[in-house]
């Protein structure tokens, strides 16, 4: 089913134009969930610690779509902003008919105590406040009898590397988590999808505009555009996991047979 035409039905269904919460939602693969969102006709709440960002974003959407666009500036690291959050919501009388749990951070250093308060960061963004959220606008979303959640996972829970120690642990977790609160929350007519990318070219990886480019060019790399489309209409469908991209299917077996004396060899280079 084609997206215009799920919105549609939406519409018919329940009165009114789908809203979507997306976290992250001022740049990289949030600003495009935003992008594609209201080029169907969904209203949105971008949510973003990137003030200026939030405010480009915000006066580009309006200028192109015909829908609702507001932001809200917020740390979402912090462990009180899912509730924060909600009462937001509540205070402007939003009602959130999908949630984008898309903010997120990557580092690639070994885990020390210099860095350990970046690590905690990390796990309350990619872990706390994800389930926070899920279970504070679901709760929402079953008492209505509809609602869609996006949880993005990653490839990297697949991968537990050396470098991205916490990052693949938290991205497993959000796996594991949607994966089971897809159950959980099914009879309520709310769909929970967990999206598993591989490589995506967006800033979070912090490489070379010329190395994306030739990641892009050779397929290593996806693009935020193919990525979030193929996200969506999973969503569409409340398929439980999207798993774009043919280096999900050779990866991480290719790496899970790696000797460890290699893994330990490549680090020490790399590292």
């Amino acid at each position: 089913m084609g997206l215009d035409k799920w919105n549609r039905r939406f519409q018919e269904a329940f009165g009114h134009q789908p809203c979507a919460l997306v976290t992250g939602g001022s740049s990289g693969m949030g600003l495009e969930y935003a992008r594609q969102l209201a080029e169907i006709g969904c209203n949105l709440l971008l949510v973003s610690n990137q003030e200026e960002e939030l405010g480009k974003a915000s006066e580009s959407l309006s200028g192109r779509f015909s829908v609702q666009v507001m932001t809200h500036f917020q740390d979402l690291s912090n462990e009180l902003a899912a509730d924060e959050l909600l009462a937001f919501c509540k205070s402007e009388n939003l009602q959130i008919d999908i949630l984008i749990n898309n903010a997120g951070m990557f580092f690639f250093e070994e885990l020390t105590p210099e860095n350990e308060a970046k690590a905690l960061t990390m796990m309350r963004l990619h872990v706390f406040t994800p389930m926070r959220l899920c279970v504070l606008f679901g709760d929402e979303m079953k008492q209505r009898g509809c609602g869609y959640i996006v949880n993005m996972s990653s490839m990297a829970a697949n991968l537990p590397c050396p470098g991205i120690t916490v990052y693949s642990a938290t991205k497993a977790y959000l796996k594991s988590f949607g994966k089971s609160l897809y159950f959980e929350m099914r009879p309520y007519g709310v769909g929970v999808t967990t999206v598993c990318p591989a490589a995506i070219a967006t800033p979070l990886y912090k490489l070379k505009p010329s190395l994306l480019r030739l990641g892009v060019k050779i397929g290593l790399i996806g693009t935020p555009q193919w990525l979030v489309r193929k996200a969506l209409k999973g969503m569409a469908r409340k398929k439980r996991v999207v798993k774009p991209g043919f280096m999900n299917v050779y990866l991480p077996p290719l790496i899970a047979v790696l000797p460890k004396r290699l893994v330990s060899f490549l680090w020490q280079k790399l590292k």
